[in-house]
């Protein structure tokens, strides 16, 4: 019973969620911004097959992905000046703003969303979850 109250209201939060940051990310989505935020936080240059690692896509996707962030300004290949086969990603200007912007939206929904319980629940909440993510 446990599980399937847990299943349930995991499926109905997260699909909100997702509901929400789709409407108030546009024209970036939510995939968009995970990237953003990967090469932002990465103390390294990464590669598009660096990705892979970190999002549960294929490669064919990544690439599409790339194809359409580049397309809007989000980020630039560079070609390694040693290894010309070699394509680095670069967060562009815009692609800062977009993803401080992303940030501050999702950072938004998710203090709404807490804000309904204690400030003691929500610890615990984060506890809980915690656990039940290192399993």
């Amino acid at each position: 019973m446990i599980a399937e109250d847990f299943t349930r209201l995991w499926t109905k939060l997260s699909r909100d969620w997702r509901i929400h940051l789709e409407q108030s990310l546009a024209p970036l989505t939510e995939s968009q911004l995970n990237v953003l935020e990967l090469l932002l936080q990465s103390p390294e240059p990464m590669k598009p097959s660096d990705l892979i690692q970190h999002l549960s896509i294929s490669p064919a996707a990544i690439t599409t992905l790339l194809d359409r962030m580049e397309r809007n300004e989000l980020l630039v290949r560079k070609r390694d000046e040693a290894d010309r086969r070699l394509v680095w990603i670069a967060v562009s200007d815009k692609g800062i703003a977009e993803a401080a912007r992303g940030n501050a939206i999702r950072k938004a929904l998710i203090e709404r969303s807490l804000d309904r319980i204690s400030s003691h629940n929500q610890q615990l909440l984060v506890y809980l979850l915690g656990k039940v993510a290192s399993s």
